[in-house]
């Protein structure tokens, strides 16, 4: 009994840490950053003294909830690089992206705006790029996506795919999927491709 209560508290603190953060992202995402900590706490279904023993100010959890959206993020192309299937890692990276990215770039609009040093968001982007340039030349080597894709076509989706966080909430993830889809339609190697103009140059950085 000794041993159990502390591993018990520990995952019921765990667990309202991490309802927590969920709620901040979707209502940050959803409302901006003026939401308040009340709000979060009764969106969470915890008491504000709970949020408060987790996290002191409302600045700590603005920048905790992006380091989880930004670990989000980590964990998509992580899997993606860990797909023995290059192709499906390949479509899946882009779709999982998009869905995110649908669904909560108010979210990082607003941080970005509002805390523009709080993290080096350059190196995490370099990462990243770094990840996904593995992931297409992987799919290109098995022969399933066109040759002339390059890292930058990534970023060009998740641009266009910015779009989508002004649809309907209940909508975007159905938008944001099927986007991804017309989307790896498009870099699907076939022998009817057509020869892609020159790549934009410095939507990768």
């Amino acid at each position: 009994m000794d041993e159990t209560l502390p591993q018990v508290l520990r995952a019921d603190a765990q667990e309202n840490r991490d309802r927590v953060l969920a709620a901040a992202r979707e209502l940050f995402a959803r409302d901006g950053l003026d939401v308040t900590m009340r709000q979060i706490a009764r969106y969470a279904e915890v008491g504000p003294a709970t949020l408060y023993r987790r996290f002191s100010t409302k600045h700590a959890l603005v920048v905790e909830a992006f380091m989880d959206e930004l670990g989000a993020c980590r964990g998509i192309v992580r899997d993606a690089v860990d797909d023995p299937d290059p192709w499906r890692a390949f479509c899946t990276v882009i779709e999982r992206l998009a869905v995110l990215n649908a669904q909560n770039q108010g979210f990082t609009d607003a941080f970005m705006s509002a805390q523009p040093g709080a993290i080096d968001f350059a190196a995490h982007r370099s990462q990243m790029l770094q990840e996904l340039s593995g992931i297409a030349r992987r799919a290109k080597d098995a022969g399933a996506l066109r040759a002339d894709f390059v890292v930058d076509d990534f970023v060009l989706v998740l641009l266009a795919g910015r779009g989508l966080a002004t649809a309907k909430i209940n909508g975007r993830t159905a938008a944001a999927r099927r986007f991804a889809a017309l989307a790896i339609d498009g870099f699907r190697a076939t022998d009817s491709n057509s020869p892609l103009s020159a790549p934009a140059q410095g939507t990768g950085r």
